[in-house]
């Protein structure tokens, strides 16, 4: 929700007036350490909290975390527009890497997200995955970096990269060498 409004330039009221509900987590792109907020209709919001009681949920002492969510809330148009340039950084260092092994629709990538398209077959997803999180000797010779960058794998054909309020502008660039090494790998 909120790196949608962040990347629309409207308030979150905005894109959640026609809901019944929403739910937002504060230790996504906001960072906070834990916590999540409910909000809904008065009978709703009733019934989850007794379904919450009745499951042994509750938490002492919630205001600590309560604090790391608003510190989250007061920057989070700052922070999420970081991870936006940086996820858009990353996607145009793939179209620049003109790659056969790998895509990426540009105009798709709008806030944190980018899906990576995996063309041939070979690495599949999953193995793109596992390369590049692992680190060779080869890798470190050759770039003079250890650069582990966890992506997931989305479908048969596609990654997921998403960024967050930890991963710099720096780990970008290291993210797209390290992207480029394996590419280049496959090719030879």
């Amino acid at each position: 929700l909120m790196n949608a409004a962040v990347a629309q330039n409207v308030e979150p009221a905005r894109i959640t007036q026609h809901c019944d509900s929403v739910s937002l987590c504060f230790s996504k792109g906001l960072g906070a350490p834990a916590g999540a907020v409910l909000a809904g209709r008065r009978d709703f919001v009733a019934e989850a909290w007794r379904v919450r009681k009745l499951l042994g949920g509750g938490m002492r002492q919630a205001g600590v975390l309560a604090a790391a969510a608003l510190v989250g809330l007061e920057h989070m148009g700052m922070t999420l527009r970081r991870d936006h340039d940086n996820a858009w950084r990353f996607a145009e260092g793939i179209q620049e890497l003109n790659s056969p092994l790998c895509s990426v629709n540009l105009t798709a990538v709008e806030t944190n997200i980018v899906m990576v398209n995996i063309s041939g077959g070979c690495p599949s997803p999953a193995e793109l995955c596992e390369h590049l999180w692992a680190v060779s000797e080869e890798e470190l010779a050759k770039t003079g970096h250890a650069v582990s960058v966890l992506l997931f794998p989305w479908s048969a054909h596609t990654v997921r990269a998403v960024w967050h309020r930890d991963v710099s502008a720096r780990d970008t660039e290291l993210a797209k060498k390290k992207l480029e090494f394996v590419a280049r790998k496959y090719q030879e």
